[in-house]
């Protein structure tokens, strides 16, 4: 194992750690599962040897899964947010979400199985909304009625 990175996300799951860091590793790309860690001795919420922490990458971000137990839980106070380029790859990402047990949301946001909030942007509206005037406007007001984006009608709506 290399030099830890100097800034790691640090996720609290219930117990689930490890599915979690599993799931991200087969979607997203430049992520990978790379340390699963065991307790060395029982702690409030595990015994010795259950799965404590994972040492897992989201596309090329590093993060650790902390098994903590069920008491905190996530909010959209902290979201993950993927650019994506196209429409399909809009679509991969979001229903693989919704369809591993997660929920969907408005504005691109989703909420995976594990409570983790994920915003599923594709860089179409993060164009239009850097682009200011009307175009930001339209594009704005065009996202304010989707769940998950729709890249044909925000370009639409940026064109006016």
């Amino acid at each position: 194992m290399g030099k830890a990175a100097k800034n790691t996300i640090c996720i609290w799951y219930d117990k689930d750690a490890e599915e979690a860091a599993n799931f991200y590793a087969s979607l997203f790309p430049d992520s990978s599962v790379n340390g699963v860690f065991r307790a060395p001795g029982d702690y409030p919420s595990g015994q010795k040897g259950n799965v404590l922490t994972v040492d897992f990458t989201v596309c090329g971000i590093p993060c650790i899964g902390l098994n903590g137990g069920p008491m905190f839980k996530h909010s959209e106070a902290f979201s993950m947010q993927i650019a994506t380029d196209d429409q399909e790859e809009t679509d991969r990402y979001w229903n693989a979400i919704i369809n591993n047990g997660g929920q969907a949301s408005e504005c691109g946001w989703c909420k995976d199985k594990w409570g983790i909030n994920w915003q599923i942007t594709p860089r179409a509206l993060t164009e239009a909304m850097a682009a200011g005037g009307g175009e930001a406007q339209r594009a704005f007001a065009a996202m304010m009625t989707m769940q998950k984006i729709d890249v044909a009608q925000i370009e639409a709506a940026r064109r006016g």
